[in-house]
């Protein structure tokens, strides 16, 4: 940024004009996000947005962070050793996510790099994508709907046909019971469900309100009927849901995730689907996305998909993208960002009025 302490003067064909000379933070947006948050971004910065539908390979991304002061990323881009070392100038990084499991924090923290994320806002959509998912699965409405659109519908009513799982009454078993994992459970009591919860904090409000239980990951896998889960993609939950726990499961239960992909071993999942190990699966995450066509899963009627939309509503994105541009006006106005995700690093570079 190029900055001074006073006006300069500016001739323009024959008057005089005074201008500020401090130029506007340069912003790189890996995506064109809602108009709530990049109008924002356009009117305080200056700001560089990729244009196009899919991500920006990085290559890319190593070019156009040469001279930026902040990066407005997304899950899909991967913020590095290797971008740092080639953006001397990158001041903090502003995810459009709750997760942030793409940005090396330990790496930007040592270099003084803030690092936002959008974190509260997508709680109760999320939640409520979990419930699409597992009442999509338990009541096989995508088998359904192909079923009548492929014309195999020929006789009115039968009472074999497509016939699924109950949920009311049945038991729930949510592992990771942070925002949106407590959100779930607040729903599973509306179906009088029992509700069991495997979290390495306890959560008393949840024993109080929902009658829900803690326990230990194998008893609710053991128990559950629906096993939802919730947690972050950490070292310690990287195939949380392996083969041994897949067996652990009853043969007539569902697992819903909706949390990081590579929380579930995709194939141990596979195979536990069709040695029927369990009943189904419905998924909103993969361990590669996009998803490959040819992934096994996509196979199974058994299974529901979607392309990581849990909290794809107009409502929750456009504010996801406000809370970004939040994030930037503060740090550069020499704020804490609401939502800073790395704390210590004001130990590192102390906040200063950048514009």
């Amino acid at each position: 940024m190029r900055k001074c302490n006073k006006l300069m003067l500016i001739k323009n064909s024959a008057s005089f004009q005074l201008v500020n000379c401090m130029s506007k933070p340069k912003v790189y947006v890996a995506r064109e996000i809602p108009e709530r948050g990049l109008k924002i971004i356009k009117e305080r910065f200056d700001a560089e947005v990729w244009p196009e539908y899919a991500p920006p390979p990085k290559e890319v991304i190593m070019e156009k962070v040469r001279d930026v002061d902040a990066i407005a990323s997304l899950l899909s881009e991967k913020i590095d050793a290797e971008v740092f070392d080639v953006s001397p100038r990158l001041r903090i990084v502003a995810q459009m996510a709750v997760g942030f499991d793409n940005i090396d924090v330990k790496e930007a923290t040592k270099r003084g790099v803030y690092v936002t994320n959008t974190p509260g806002v997508l709680t109760e959509t999320t939640a409520d994508f979990a419930w699409t998912l597992l009442m999509g699965v338990a009541r096989r409405v995508v088998e359904a709907d192909r079923y009548v659109r492929n014309g195999l519908w020929k006789v009115g009513w039968h009472p074999s046909m497509l016939s699924g799982r109950d949920v009311y009454g049945a038991t729930i078993g949510v592992v990771g019971t942070g925002r949106i994992g407590s959100a779930v459970a607040k729903r599973a009591k509306g179906f009088n469900m029992k509700i069991l919860y495997y979290d390495v904090i306890p959560r008393p409000e949840l024993e109080k309100k929902l009658g829900a239980k803690r326990v230990d990951l194998d008893t609710l896998l053991r128990e559950s009927d629906f096993v939802s889960v919730h947690v972050p993609l950490l070292k310690e939950t990287y195939h949380l849901i392996n083969k041994d726990r897949l067996n652990l499961m009853k043969k007539t239960a569902y697992l819903i995730n909706n949390s990081r992909g590579p929380v579930v071993d995709e194939k141990a999942l596979y195979e536990a689907l069709t040695e029927g190990w369990i009943a189904g699966a419905a998924l909103d995450v993969f361990e590669q996305e996009p998803t490959p066509v040819d992934n096994p899963l996509l196979t199974l009627d058994n299974v529901v998909v979607a392309p990581h939309i849990s909290s794809a509503s107009h409502e929750t994105r456009s504010k996801m993208a406000e809370m970004v541009a939040e994030n930037l006006v503060a740090f550069f106005e020499g704020r804490t960002p609401p939502n800073l995700v790395n704390p210590e690093v004001t130990q590192v570079r102390p906040l200063t009025r950048l514009f």
